[in-house]
């Protein structure tokens, strides 16, 4: 036999880049020898082990807020009440400086400013000014650090969703919490290290699986996504007949194959597809006790407001990662769509800010009395903001606002953020940044470093480059630090 023609020979010629994937320990190889799993990887760490900072995290965890649709700054965290006397008045263009439009609103020939219609109230712990629409987040104003200077690339929402969540408008590119996976590693072996929740008041802008994917790291850096439906993982329970001892035996044979296939191959998905399986396994008695929240006391479920009790509402999976900060799930990431508010912006806002404003409090406050807030990092906003000029009509009582990339607010929580402050501030139609601007690499680079990750260093070879979550920008916001 040839050498061309022996398959064994053949599949155990690797080529650089696989010798060099596998040397590195990219799959996280100690991981797996914990749980018993003999691998060609050893122990060795991997380039994401050696970005952490020994000493530096301030947080364990993440739980991500994400509300899909861009919510309107003025509706919500950046009081500017100068514009009500300006209400119907075009925007200056020396405020405006010919920046780009969508189509949206490109062709229309006026573009009248409107004020807020709700109120903004100040909490009297720390000063900071917070709309009307959200009293329960203005009782926790002193948690949290409101950031009224963020700014984005992209205009449109699928680019800018995936900007915030992989650090790249290009779709792709692995997400953050896969990246906090790679970088990090598992604090519960029964659960995933990603974990993903999705809610909605309206119809809205789609989302894809892929926001929340690996990329182009290993596949065990996934995030896996709990459905709102009465079994939140498919196929958790075993067949009629099987055991759990059969199925476990089952998985021994696989696991057996599986590595005498990767000690002929190399290929670190092998190793992948093992882990996956067995976590699988685990995740068959985790997953019930995780989402079964009877055993939650009737106080803690009124924190969370009435719709707690619906599977799938936004105030449930906000209890859920709740439950999921108890058992060290790394990263949680829950997106409420419905924030898309183009027209009827006044009714559209009051439904949506009624469905999340309770939860939201009610997660912080819950995490804080069981003393998870220190060491998780909560974040709440969305991937744009919204125009100070009404898109469509304006009448009396009704407007709308269209995308607006260059200012827009969300607040940070726990894991060493300061409570009670604003940073960063923009002029006073809030169509421009006057002071510490901060961009989506910044948010990324200040979260990495929390959780003790330097975020230069944090990186994977792929195609010939190092990438990384922060491309090649990034800084740490410092004044925000505790």
């Amino acid at each position: 036999m040839t050498k061309s023609s022996d398959p064994i020979k053949e599949g155990m010629r690797l080529n650089r880049r696989a010798f060099l994937r596998n040397s590195l320990g990219l799959l996280g190889g100690a991981a797996l020898s914990e749980l018993g799993f003999a691998s060609s990887l050893g122990a060795t760490m991997g380039p994401g082990a050696a970005a952490r900072i020994p000493g530096l995290a301030k947080a364990k965890r993440v739980i991500y807020l994400f509300q899909s649709g861009a919510p309107s700054q003025y509706e919500t965290l950046d009081w500017k009440p100068k514009i009500a006397e300006l209400r119907g008045q075009d925007l200056p263009e020396s405020v405006r400086k010919g920046q780009r439009l969508t189509t949206m609103t490109s062709g229309q020939a006026k573009f009248p400013m409107v004020n807020s219609q709700f109120a903004f109230s100040q909490n009297k712990n720390c000063g900071t000014f917070i709309s009307d629409m959200l009293p329960h987040t203005q009782a926790i104003a002193d948690k949290i650090c409101v950031i009224n200077s963020m700014h984005t690339d992209a205009i449109n929402h699928d680019p800018a969703v995936t900007f915030f969540q992989t650090g790249s408008q290009l779709a792709g590119r692995p997400s953050m919490g896969a990246w906090l996976s790679y970088g990090l590693g598992s604090m519960n072996q029964d659960l995933p290290t990603f974990m993903v929740m999705i809610s909605r008041t309206v119809s809205a802008q789609p989302l894809y699986d892929r926001l929340w994917g690996p990329g182009y790291l290993p596949s065990q850096h996934q995030g896996v996504k709990l459905r709102s439906a009465a079994d939140p993982v498919l196929y958790l329970q075993n067949p009629a007949g099987v055991t759990r001892k059969m199925r476990r035996d089952q998985l021994d044979h696989l696991r057996e194959l599986n590595q005498r296939r990767h000690d002929v191959s190399g290929d670190p998905e092998t190793l992948a597809r093992i882990e996956q399986y067995e976590l699988a396994f685990r995740m068959q008695t985790a997953v019930p006790d995780l989402t079964d929240i009877s055993d939650e006391p009737e106080s803690v479920l009124e924190m969370y407001g009435p719709k707690v009790k619906e599977p799938g509402s936004y105030a449930r999976n906000c209890l859920l990662a709740r439950r999921m900060a108890e058992r060290d799930v790394r990263f949680v990431q829950l997106y409420h769509m419905g924030w898309d508010h183009h027209d009827n912006l006044p009714s559209k806002m009051k439904a949506t800010c009624e469905d999340t404003d309770q939860p939201t409090a009610g997660l912080i406050r819950d995490l804080e009395q069981r003393g998870l807030l220190d060491d998780t990092l909560v974040v709440w906003g969305g991937e744009f903001g919204r125009t100070v000029y009404s898109q469509g009509t304006l009448t009396a009582e009704n407007y709308g606002r269209d995308h607006h990339p260059r200012c827009f607010s969300l607040w940070l929580a726990g894991g060493g953020i300061k409570g009670g402050i604003t940073h960063g501030e923009t002029d006073e139609f809030a169509y421009n940044i006057v002071k510490d601007p901060v961009d989506v690499h910044d948010l990324h680079a200040t979260l990495l470093h929390q959780l003790g990750l330097d975020h230069e260093r944090l990186t994977y070879p792929f195609q010939g480059r190092d990438f990384r979550l922060t491309d090649v920008g990034g800084k740490i916001l410092t004044p925000i630090l505790a």
